[in-house]
């Protein structure tokens, strides 16, 4: 095999991997929207088991969460900044208020909606390039610490959270 065969089989096995971590995460998406549409909304204002984070909140901080990788990517301003002294940075019934079920099931779709078209921008060099929170001299040291490494940590932290959801049942 030649030096040219071989970067394309590179390039290709690259974008065949990135593919199958935007598809994860796209089908935790997909697993969470068809949660959401079975459970009657007043049932997000209960906890996920006793003494556990309510839905509601944990559907805030998955918001909260996920909106952060648009910055933590490069890929423009946050959509919902806000959100992250309600469900980041304090925990679950801290605030008397917090926003609707409605309102906040909005701000998932639109927020999905966002980052797909951002993920689908993305040429297959860029995710493996090093995300914000990192700096060269450690993204040099550790180059696993790129955009990829993070849908992929966000992916599981969106299963985990699903996981806990779950056990509300219809």
């Amino acid at each position: 095999m030649d030096t040219q065969d071989e970067t394309t089989a590179l390039k290709e096995a690259r974008a065949l991997f990135i593919k199958m971590v935007v598809s994860n995460w796209e089908l935790q998406n997909q697993r969470l929207n068809g949660w959401l549409a079975k459970l009657p909304e007043e049932r997000l204002s209960e906890p996920v088991a006793e003494g556990k984070n309510r839905a509601v909140y944990l559907l805030g901080h998955l918001i909260a969460v996920n909106d952060g990788m648009i910055s933590l990517l490069g890929l423009g301003e946050r959509l919902y900044p806000e959100l992250d002294e309600l469900f980041v940075k304090n925990p679950d019934r801290t605030f008397a208020e917090i926003p609707s079920v409605t309102d906040l099931k909005a701000k998932w779709a639109n927020l999905n909606a966002a980052l797909t078209r951002y993920f689908a921008e993305l040429d297959p060099e860029e995710w493996f390039s090093k995300h914000n929170a990192v700096s060269d001299e450690d993204f040099a040291r550790e180059p696993h610490r790129n955009k990829l490494n993070i849908l992929i940590n966000r992916t599981n932290h969106e299963a985990y959270h699903l996981g806990q959801l779950i056990f509300l049942k219809a």
